[in-house]
């Protein structure tokens, strides 16, 4: 009978215990979060209507929608920059409604739908307020490049990626699905602007 060598330690084997790192655990929830369901596409839709109500109310098209971890909407809103307050994203709106409002596990559950990817100061406020999950129908990338074709000068603040401003958050987006709605919903802020101006 052949006796088994003893046991190396973890140290002699490369062996780690414990959980795995925190960015392979962020990219393992991201590849299983990859297919959005019918229950993400439908918030989505949403916020594209609020986008949708954004523009005829003279202001840039943008909607988002907040939902519980349990899945109920609790909060929505569409931009508001045409009252002359330029921070009035919808996403950042619903971080201070979420701070008010929320504790911080059940903003750490919450998701963001959002028909544009997160600017820089909505995603820092996100990232401040401490909420889960996003949600975008169009990405920063697309918006800037739609923007340039259809010759608007670009904003004051540059496009960054949301993950280039805010650690750990789960994002998924953009949504191919919705990307004609989005682009069309901002070809007509473009035509109505230079109808204007």
């Amino acid at each position: 009978m052949r006796r088994r060598a003893a046991p190396r330690s973890r140290r002699e084997t490369g062996f780690r215990a414990g959980p795995p790192p925190v960015d392979q655990r962020v990219n393992e929830a991201i590849e299983e979060m990859r297919m959005l369901t019918e229950v993400d596409l439908r918030h989505l839709r949403r916020c594209v209507e609020l986008a949708a109500e954004a523009l005829r109310a003279g202001d840039e098209p943008f909607g988002s929608v907040l939902v519980s971890g349990d899945g109920t909407v609790l909060a929505e809103d569409r931009n508001r920059t045409g009252s002359g307050d330029p921070t009035r994203h919808p996403e950042f709106e619903l971080a201070r409604w979420a701070a008010a409002n929320l504790t911080p596990e059940e903003r750490a559950a919450a998701t963001v739908y959002t028909s544009g990817e997160h600017c820089p100061m909505c995603a820092a406020a996100h990232g401040w307020v401490g909420l889960g999950r996003i949600v975008y129908a169009a990405s920063a990338a697309q918006l800037a490049e739609w923007r340039a074709e259809f010759g608007d000068r670009p904003g004051p603040v540059r496009p960054l990626p949301i993950r280039e401003v805010v650690r750990g958050v789960i994002v998924e987006g953009p949504v191919p699905a919705l990307t004609d709605e989005i682009r069309e919903l901002h070809r007509l802020r473009h035509e109505r602007a230079r109808q204007s101006g």
